[in-house]
């Protein structure tokens, strides 16, 4: 700085003379330079100034406002992995061993989760209304006409939540259970009109790609009326964080696998456990998922049966399945 110092004063006497009636001094190289600078000079100090005189930029809090979304294409809560009553699109082969018979069977589901509104704030925080329904029907596929054993049908009205890491459903839901035709009268069973309300709560916690779930229900406007009224219900989901492989514009594979167990008091809290493992094939987006997608399962079943019909009787299950979802 000082040397730049020594060189403008010279350069200001040059540039600014005294008489202007004086001629001006041959312009030298050396002057040119020194002319140049002080404007480079001048030209940072204004800068400065300007700078200086700027306010400090105020933060500005972002919009968190709440909105309302009619109709939302998405889940606040993701639907139990390896919960055999969970409402969605499946078909599985299984091999069963029961106490009545062991055969092959065909089960198939027909369900799926709508939502009717929500309510979120921009970081995906709030609660979703909606409707879930599903048929869950099971097919001897040893019998000659490949007979309906079993099917249940289940309604209701979930209302969703998530904050954070947790996210819980609340959900009055009504099923009832009826045996096929062909089952009825080739077998001749003593029939059990099986129908009831519930109300479900369960809580879930995520852990990154891990996600445990606690909760229960209660029964009631029960048929038979000495159904137990009490069920818990626990477990976990566990997703891949990496594409294991990529299936061209169909999108990637992760592994996923899940656990659930319940305990109905009717069953004297015998531990109803099924699970399930297998890849997860998804559309693959900005955010690394998107779009719906569709699972190939292997699955294991034991302890008393999850086909409402046969709800006193213990039963065994694996095989394979394909599902698909949100």
């Amino acid at each position: 700085m000082n040397r730049r110092i020594n060189y403008i004063l010279p350069l200001l006497l040059i540039t600014h003379p005294v008489s202007a009636a004086e001629p001006d001094p041959p312009v030298s190289e050396e002057v040119v330079r020194l002319r140049a600078e002080v404007s480079q000079l001048r030209a940072e100090i204004q800068a400065l100034r300007a700078q200086s005189r700027q306010p400090e930029p105020v933060p500005v809090a972002a919009d968190n406002t709440p909105r309302i979304t009619p109709l939302p294409t998405t889940q606040l809560f993701t639907p139990l992995r390896a919960d055999p009553k969970e409402p969605r699109f499946f078909v599985s082969a299984l091999q069963v061993d029961s106490e009545p018979r062991d055969t092959t069977l065909g089960a198939v589901g027909f369900g799926e989760h709508f939502g009717i509104v929500r309510r979120e704030t921009s970081n995906g925080e709030g609660w979703q209304l909606g409707i879930a329904g599903a048929v869950f029907a099971q097919f001897d596929l040893e019998a000659a006409s490949s007979d309906l054993i079993n099917a249940d049908y289940v309604i209701g009205l979930p209302l969703t939540w998530c904050h954070g890491d947790w996210s819980g459903r609340l959900r009055l839901y009504h099923q009832s259970s009826h045996l096929g035709d062909e089952f009825l009268l080739s077998t001749q069973p003593q029939r059990v009109n099986l129908s009831f309300e519930a109300i479900e709560a369960i809580v879930a916690y995520d852990f990154g790609n891990l996600r445990l779930y606690g909760g229960g229900e209660t029964l009631f406007d029960l048929d038979p009326a000495d159904l137990g009224k009490h069920l818990l219900h626990a477990g976990f989901d566990w997703r891949g964080r990496e594409v294991a492989f990529r299936l061209s514009e169909l999108g990637g594979a992760r592994w996923v696998a899940g656990l659930d167990m319940k305990r109905w008091q009717q069953n004297d809290w015998a531990a109803q456990i099924s699970a399930k493992a297998g890849l997860e094939f998804a559309p693959l987006g900005e955010s690394g998922r998107a779009g719906r997608h569709w699972n190939a399962m292997l699955e294991f079943y034991d302890g008393p049966s999850p086909y409402g019909q046969f709800y006193p009787q213990d039963v065994r299950y694996w095989g394979i399945a394909l599902q698909l979802g949100l």
